[in-house]
Formats: C-alpha cells, structure tokens, sequence
C-alpha cells in the first residue's frame, strides 16, 4: 500500500500538517506506512473549540443520553473493523493481538455505557453517597454530588494499543460530558486515525465532542487549565515531564497517568511441579511475553516460584517458548510479530545487556531471531527473552529496569514473606498474579501486597477457564496502580467516568437538595393530594409524591399465623419469656417480614396501571419492634427516577413504617418499574 498522508481533526475538520512530515515505517517491512505532522495546527483555538463548542453540547445531554452515544460509537467502529484490521499487521501484531486491540476496545465501550446507564441517573447530577444531617432540627443539610467539568480531557496514548487505548479514556470521558482532544503515539498513529474517522463519520458525536492530534502537542499544554484533564499511558519519564509541565502546576490540572510497570506473577507455596498451578502459570508467563510481543503495560516482567521448583519452571517455559514462531504477523502459525520499530528494538535489546547482569539469559538471543515470511533486517523482529536470576534481592536493576518487550525474569523465593517483599520491591504496578489453591495463601499476598498493586489477579484450576487472565484489563475494573504505576485510575466502570467530573458538597436546606439534584431528600416537601402514587405514569409522576396509608393493629393471632405458614418459629416471635431475656425487645414481637408484606396491602393499589413490576427492595433496616397491639402505618415517597427504555422506567419510593407514637419501625428504599404510558384498563 502506499503511505497515508494522515490529517488531525481539528475545529470540525480534516487537516494535514503544513510542513514536517514524519515517515512511520511498517513494523513488518521497514517500508513507510504513513507520515504525519500537526504544524501549523492553531492549538488554542482547538481548545476554545473543544470548551466552547464541544461541552456545552454534551452537557446538555443527559448521562444515559451520552452513554448511548458512546455504545453507537462502539457499533460503528465494528461494523467497520474490518478497515481497522488491514492496517493492523503494520504494527507488527498479530490478528489476536489486534483483537484485543479493535473489537476489546469496542466491547470497552459497550460495558462503560451500558454500567453507566444501570448504575448512574437519567440525569445531569450525580449523587454520591447518602445525605448528611448536619443540624438537629434538619434544616442544614449536605449532600456529596458530581457535575460534569466545563473544560477538555486531553488524552495522550501509547503505542501498543492505539483504538482500546484510546477508547477506554474516550467513553468515560465522553459520559462524563467533556469533549475530548486525542493525541495518539506517532509510531501507531495510523491506526487510532482510522478509528477516529470513523467515528466521526457516524454522525453520532456532537460538534467538538471530539478532535484529533496526529503529531506534536505544540503549545496545547500551555493553553491548559483549572477545568481540564489530561489523561496519559506511556513511560514514567514522558509522565514525568508532562505532569510537571508548568502550566499543569500552576493550574493544578488534574492528570491521570497509566505508566508502564514492572508487574509480577507468583507461583504459590502450595504448588508442585505436577499440579494444575503450575501448568497455568508456565502458560500465562509464556502468554505474557509473547502477546502483543510483550509490548503490554501489564506483561509479566518479573516472575517468582519457590525456590525448589526454579529448574522445573525454567525447563517447562523453554519449552513452550520453543514452540513460539516468530514473523509476519498474518502468515499461518505465526504465534508473534514484530516489536513496533525498530528504535524499540534497540531500546530493548540495550535494556537487555542492562538486565543480563545481573541475570543469565537462558532462552532467546536478542541479537538474532528466525522469522517466518519476513527478513529480519527489515522489520523489528526479536526473539522471546528468558533470563533467570537466582539472587534477586542482589539484583536492583530486576526491580526497576524494564525492557518492553517479550521479555521476563525468573527468580526464587524463600518464603510468603519473602515473596510478598519481592512483588513489591517493583515500587508499584498495575497488575501482579498469585496462582494458587490455597486461600490462605490469597489472603495473605493480598493482606502485604494488594497496596502496591492496582489489581490482584488469583488464578487457579477453579477459575482458569473462565479466567481472562493476568494481563488484561478489564472495563469494570480499575486500571491504575500506585507508584512507578502512575498512581492513577482509569476504567472501573462508572469510577472512570466520575475522573472527568467534580465532587462537589453542597449545603442547604433539604427542599433546596432536592431541588437541585432531583432526588426527593427526607425532610423536603411532599405532596400528598390527587391520585394514588401508583397510578400516575413514570412522565407525569412528581418527586416528592407521597402516600399516607391507614393504619393496621398488629395482633398475636398475626404473628402466631405468619410463623405457621413460613415456618419461621424464631423465639422472639414465639416465646414470651425468652423474648424478654433478649435486650433488643419487650417480650414477644412481630415477624420484620411480616411488617413488610402488611406495609405493601397497606400502600398498595391494586388495580392494573402504570407500575408493572415490584424489582426489590434497598436498604431496609428494622428500627423499632413492634409488640401485638402495636399499629403500624406507611409513608411511600417517590424518591427517584431513571428511565430504563421508551416503554418503562425505574421509580425508587422511599418507604417508612411508622407506629402509632410516630416511631420509624423500619425503612427501606422500593423499587418499581412504571410504564411511560398511563395503561390503565
């Protein structure tokens, strides 16, 4: 093919650089792939664009509204995968390689919009955590909140992953509802432009939701500010510098950073050379170093056994490495491709000689490798490198020195302790790995090491299966890890979203909160005249509504009966002498269950109408017993509402069981589903 020209998209269109172009060559053939430049971009007037244009049109989409944006997003880059695949092999991966690249950062989108839409409101406020009863008489209030920020989300990728890299930033970013600006690694910058141009040309995204650098920054971070994010994968030196840029100093821009770490994985003390652990972890070490050609900010760079097994593990990884064929990344029974350039390359290759000091290289040479359907001196081959160190506390360069690419060291360990002192001796990474049976052995590498480590992955022959393994980060779950790690977080369902939004506490009086925040706080007026609560539909139903039922006695014959007929014969319910022994009651008390089911015929209408369905209660908590001859009445609030589709939506009901002294007997959160349309018969 012959080389792209690629084009930035700025201010709502495509432009090429105006001079400096810079030739990417193809991992594979040494042959230029592409070139790319963003001189003569206006990079002030890209962010003008992005705060001016770009937010105020997402913030005036609701969270769901934004999230089904970005699952259209997701659509459009599969239906057209396909152009993302034939770009792919130049970067020297495989097809699998480029799966996880392509269509996992599709899924990436899928799951962060479909979390966002079950577990954040239809709305443009985000309630965090419950409200705060600051003054005795309930007049002062505080209530934590997340609001949308006005300025931009920079995102800065890294090369291995140009689509899933870029994509796990973009959807929480776009969610959160601030526009976002991507600035792709130039070796990969292909790829990511591709993506982008197709995503624009889905017509999905608002004017300035999204603009793109394929080239230098410029003065882009000059022109940074209070309101802004950046947000970064790649080295702790580039990290480094851009964090301490003066601007993002002087601003106190927030900056999260992803940074590559040297990770690690344990075989457990409970391990055998012939037990499934053992096959699981020679497996995902060899996995780790070969896929993506162990350019994975997550790889295995360091990995432990006990000491007794070091010669098995070592003979058992050789010999899957063995069976590893390096080369042209399409050609049948190619297991691994190609470094991204060859300046990465040598950057490992001297990383190497570096490590070999302090470690035997005992699989691989990496100065010369066999390649299937390639030549070698063209491409950015390199053959899978196995060292082994057996004094690891003697050898700090193991610990703080990474090659990025297949590489890794195999160490011993003595003891748990000792184990734990070595994982952490990296000083913080994204990811380490215990394979292991023993839950014992769970507990405590997660009790020494779980806070030097943005995730724990426990493997073992339950959950192999099943397992996604050691390196791959998942959308639900944080991506981040202390230290040389970044210290930052990305992902973690709707955690990553809440990164592009301010936490605010906000004060007053409860009718003003709710106010606010649409959500009916205790204390806040309610409503209480017109219809039945039920039977107004999710549109026309008002926050605030409530209904205050009759009251029902509580009779000894009830409890006798409700115990007979769920066979709950608990002694409180059923032995006066026994209940009054117990601090918590006065002698024989009512069933909590059966409180609940007599406050549902209470509130309850029966009639067919909007609510369809009953889907749970939240957050019930019994208050005050209740003896026979007590009455109990109900208060039921509409608290919430989230649309759910066009048909139905979720109403939360704030429910309270009073007494006849106006005691709170229980509370509890109700939810049901209410139609759109009224369906009365």
């Amino acid at each position: 093919m012959s080389a792209i020209i690629l084009e930035n998209y700025v201010s709502g269109k495509w432009a090429k650089g105006q001079s400096d172009l810079v030739d990417i060559p193809s991992a594979v053939t040494g042959k230029t792939v592409a070139q790319t430049s963003s001189s003569g971009t206006d990079f002030k007037a890209m962010a003008d664009y992005a705060r001016d244009v770009g937010g105020p049109a997402l913030r005036a989409m609701t969270i769901h509204e934004r999230a089904y944006m970005v699952k259209a997003l997701g659509l459009a880059l599969n239906e057209r995968k396909d152009e993302l695949y034939a770009l792919n092999a130049h970067t020297g991966a495989t097809r699998r390689d480029g799966w996880v690249d392509i269509e996992g950062g599709s899924m990436t989108l899928f799951s962060t919009s479909s979390k966002a839409r079950r577990e954040l409101p239809d709305d443009y406020v985000i309630i965090d955590g419950p409200p705060e009863q600051i003054s005795r008489n309930g007049t002062w209030m505080g209530q934590h909140i997340y609001t949308s920020m006005q300025g931009l989300a920079l995102h800065i990728g890294a090369y291995n992953f140009p689509v899933w890299g870029m994509l796990e930033k973009l959807g929480s970013s776009l969610i959160g509802g601030m526009p976002s600006i991507v600035k792709p690694a130039t070796s990969t910058s292909y790829l990511c432009e591709h993506a982008v141009r197709i995503m624009i040309e889905s017509g999905v995204l608002p004017e300035g939701a999204l603009q793109l650098i394929v080239g230098r920054t410029g003065d882009l971070f000059d022109h940074l500010g209070c309101q802004d994010v950046v947000s970064f994968t790649g080295s702790a030196s580039t990290a480094t510098k851009l964090r301490t840029h003066p601007n993002i100093i002087k601003n106190s821009v927030r900056f999260v950073a992803e940074q590559d770490s040297l990770n690690a994985s344990v075989l457990g003390p409970d391990a055998t050379a012939d037990s499934p652990e053992f096959t699981l972890f020679i497996k995902e070490v060899v996995n780790e170093m070969t896929v993506k050609a162990g350019q994975k900010c997550t790889a295995i760079r360091r990995a432990f056994v006990p000491e007794a097994l070091m010669d098995e593990a070592q003979s058992a990884l050789i010999a899957r490495l063995e069976t590893i064929k390096v080369g042209k990344p399409d050609a049948e029974g190619v297991r691994m491709g190609a470094l991204v350039s060859q300046s990465q390359r040598t950057d490992v290759r001297n990383k190497v000689k570096q490590l070999s000091k302090e470690a035997k290289i005992v699989f691989g040479n990496p100065d010369k490798v066999d390649v299937v359907e390639a030549n070698d001196n063209d491409g950015a081959f390199l053959s899978p490198i196995l060292l082994r160190c057996d004094t690891p506390w003697e050898a700090p360069s193991i610990h703080s020195v990474e090659a990025f690419g297949p590489v890794s060291t195999l160490m011993p360990y003595q003891n748990m302790a000792d184990a734990i002192r070595l994982c952490n001796e990296g000083l913080g990474s994204l990811v380490m790995s215990i394979f292991t049976y023993d839950p014992n052995v769970a507990r405590e590498i997660v009790l020494g090491s779980a806070c030097f480590h943005g995730r724990i992955a426990m493997i073992n022959r339950d959950n192999a299966k099943e397992s996604t393994g050691h390196g791959s980060p998942l959308p639900v779950l944080v991506h981040g890890g202390p230290g040389r790690a970044g210290g930052g977080e990305e992902m973690g369902g709707a955690r990553g979203i809440k990164h592009y939004m301010q936490r605010t506490a906000i004060q007053g009086t409860p009718e003003l909160i709710t106010g606010a925040t649409k959500v009916w706080m205790k204390g806040a007026l309610r409503t209480t005249d017109g219809a039945h609560p039920f039977r107004f539909n999710f549109d026309d139903l008002e926050i605030g509504k409530t209904l205050l039922t009759k009251g029902r006695i509580i009779t000894l014959e009830d409890i006798e009966h409700f115990a007979e007929f769920t066979g709950d014969n608990f002694y409180a319910h059923m032995d006066e002498e026994a209940a009054k022994a117990n601090p918590f009651f006065p002698g024989r008390v009512a069933h909590g269950y059966l409180l609940i089911s007599f406050a549902a015929g209470l509130f309850v209408d029966a009639a067919p109408g909007p609510v369809l369905a009953n889907t749970g209660l939240e957050n019930l908590r019994f208050l005050t017993p209740v003896s026979p001859g007590d009455s109990i009445r109900v208060q039921l609030t509409a608290k919430t509402k989230k649309k759910r589709n066009d048909e139905y939506g979720e109403v939360k009901w704030d429910v309270e069981l009073l007494n006849q002294n106006d005691e709170l007997v229980a509370t509890y959160d109700l939810l049901t589903m209410n139609a759109i349309e009224n369906r009365d018969a």
